[in-house]
């Protein structure tokens, strides 16, 4: 089935960060993110960031000179992974409790929210590391 696209569509999203190279140390060991692209221009860095071979469909864009997030544990709003099973959730929440980053231990929660944890990036934002919710694998 040919299905023409729909418009407009998300290609990504910009977050002003404190410490660059940290949130680019995270997005790439914790979320699998590749540098695709880098400019600097005096005290600006641009970084964009991208799964493997998802790089001309939606990035992480991160610029320096932001301020850290300071969320409450209570605050749901995050950057949404999927992975392909519970137990790679247990062992991604035990990377991020020993590096002392985890907010939500795993839990389940009913269709479509699935098993999940919480983590804090450097700059304070959280992401979200599932199985079971509809829009990845498993």
């Amino acid at each position: 089935m040919n299905v023409a696209p729909h418009y407009p569509r998300l290609t990504h999203i910009a977050l002003h960060v404190r410490d660059i190279e940290a949130c680019i140390r995270f997005y790439c060991s914790f979320c699998g993110m590749v540098e695709t692209h880098r400019r600097e221009n005096g005290h600006q860095t641009i970084v964009w960031l991208a799964e493997p071979e998802r790089e001309q469909d939606f990035i992480f864009v991160l610029m320096n000179g932001g301020e850290d997030l300071q969320l409450s544990p209570h605050d749901y709003r995050h950057f949404g992974f999927a992975l392909p099973s519970r137990e790679a959730v247990d062992a991604l929440a035990a990377r991020a409790r020993a590096a002392g980053c985890l907010v939500w231990p795993p839990r389940d929660e009913p269709y479509p929210v699935g098993y999940y944890c919480g983590v804090r990036d450097p700059n304070g934002n959280y992401v979200e590391f599932s199985h079971g919710q509809p829009l990845g694998p498993g």
